[in-house]
């Protein structure tokens, strides 16, 4: 049966606005992660405070597998349209919770105990609600067209990020007129603001989602009383099928994950604490990047319908593979605390508790808060410069915020650009790959496993790992990158070798 086209722009847009909406509540913990770790985590040891938090935030990504499995279930045996509305609601109280939840100042262990635990219930909604929205378009869309249409549907993860770091920014600086009193009041109390707003954003969804109707092909099985009984059975019991399970886990969704995490996550992560860029240059770096490469996830599924979506997908990975590396050393020479620290340099402005200091072979401004007893200076003076010139003896800052000028902050956004292009190659053709791989009848169950576990634990672990690397080897601040380009490596020829580049789309409808 070939879907009908009628009305697919209205299914697209419903299903994109509820799906971009989870993803905003899920990474909304993770584009707060510093700011998080002070609130519900011991402040005397900033590092594990950290690592704490991305651990909590990767225990989101560790149970979407088991929330394939449970609403997959549903999907197949209840219909699509439900179960992702059950989703829907199980991820915006989720978020709106961890917006009410008390610091660990006030109940201390508790609180770190309750926000994981609601980072937990997130994580088991957005394992159902991918898989029910990218089935759902996809069931509704031509066979020909397919990778087309669920394009627009990839585009809402990185379009969450999107949102949640926009909202983070306008509340940052719009709690006080005073931009420092604001920064301030965010840090204390304001950063609850974008997860309480959620809410009503999940509120407008759902009453768009209780409109729409139920996929044309499983309505179809439904009426002809061919619909799974036992989904997970006929998805993992079979051998063939299981097959195809674990060939588009290893050949496909695992190395797609890493690529998703390292381009996106890890990337700000890297440029926060590994650079100690400033707060609101690294997310408006990723802001602008997001807004110039979303395009290419519909670009590269319309030409995975023309070419195939293998290909795509692996010079996505090889890309990633080849020049990870390079481009985050790119950052780390440019935003070089340790070896700018023992030039001379020149001070610019200076008062109590703050020196901002320039360095023109680096074209780059540095604030160094110091702490006296960390840090001595030698002053030479000049009568020329009419100001101090210094060397820093002991380099051993407390913090050290890297501001950017105009063309440094420019290739950084170029470079992030350029690491969420490799995203779209690997994430614009992947739902209509994994549709295609399996029966309408055990579709929602058998294409959300694989890419969950892609996505989820090998994915979403990509920043606790790296940034945990990092702080074992920590000679070598491009270390964590061996995870993302060992796994992606290990998938793009699996995937090679064993993934057909043309999947007739029509076989398992």
């Amino acid at each position: 049966m070939k879907p009908q086209n009628k009305g697919i722009w209205k299914i697209i847009g419903a299903s994109s606005l509820g799906t971009l909406i989870e993803w905003y509540d899920f990474y909304i913990f993770g584009s707060l992660a510093t700011v998080i770790a002070n609130q519900f985590f011991p402040k005397t040891n900033p590092t594990a405070a950290l690592l704490s938090t991305l651990a909590t935030f990767a225990a989101g990504f560790i149970v979407r597998p088991f929330g394939a499995l449970v609403f997959g279930r549903l999907g197949d045996m209840i219909g699509r349209k439900y179960t992702f509305l059950l989703t829907l609601v199980l991820m915006g109280g989720a978020t709106f919770g961890i917006g009410l939840v008390p610091g660990y100042e006030k109940i201390g262990f508790a609180a770190p105990i309750i926000v994981l635990l609601l980072r937990l219930l997130q994580g088991l909604a957005l394992g159902g609600e991918y898989g029910g929205a990218a089935t759902y378009v996809a069931e509704h869309a031509p066979a020909d067209k397919r990778g087309y249409f669920t394009s627009w549907i990839q585009t809402t993860a990185t379009l969450g990020l999107f949102v949640s770091l926009g909202v983070i920014l306008l509340t940052r600086h719009g709690l006080d007129s005073d931009p420092a009193k604001s920064i301030a009041k965010f840090n204390d109390w304001g950063w609850r603001i974008p997860f309480l707003v959620s809410i009503l954003l999940v509120g407008v969804s759902i009453y768009i989602r209780l409109k729409m109707s139920e996929s044309p092909l499983y309505a179809k099985l439904k009426s002809e009383g061919k619909t799974s009984v036992n989904p997970l059975k006929e998805s993992f019991a079979h051998k063939g099928n299981l097959k195809m399970v674990l060939l588009a886990l290893f050949g496909a969704t695992m190395g797609q994950g890493v690529i998703w995490y390292t381009g996106q996550f890890y990337a700000q992560s890297f440029l926060e604490n590994v650079c100690k860029l400033d707060f609101d240059q690294s997310r408006t770096i990723l802001i602008w990047a997001i807004v110039f490469a979303t395009p290419f996830f519909v670009v590269f599924g319309s030409l995975s319908d023309k070419i195939g979506r293998k290909w795509i997908m692996i010079i996505g990975m090889l890309a990633g593979v080849l020049l990870y590396r390079p481009i985050f050393n790119i950052f780390k020479q440019d935003t070089n605390v340790k070896e700018w620290l023992q030039q001379d340099l020149t001070v610019v402005k200076q008062d109590s508790s703050t020196t901002v200091l320039t360095d023109k072979t680096l074209a780059v401004t540095k604030t160094v808060f110091q702490n006296q007893a960390n840090m001595q200076f030698t002053e030479i003076k000049t009568d020329t410069l009419h100001t101090n010139n210094i060397r820093i003896a002991d380099t051993k800052p407390v913090y050290t915020a890297v501001t950017l000028n105009t063309s440094t902050y420019i290739k950084f956004a170029a470079l992030v650009f350029l690491l969420i292009l490799f995203v779209t190659m690997v994430y614009g053709p992947i739902a209509a790959f994994l549709v295609e791989l399996f029966p309408t009848k055990i579709r929602y169950t058998s294409m959300s496993l694989p890419y969950h576990i892609g996505n989820g634990v090998f994915g979403g672990l990509t920043p606790f790992i790296a940034t945990l690397l990092t702080t074992i080897y920590t000679n070598d601040a491009l270390v964590g990158l061996w995870y993302p380009i060992i796994v992606a490596a290990v998938c793009m020829i699996i995937g090679a070798l064993y993934i057909n580049n043309k999947i007739d789309p029509n076989v398992n409808d």
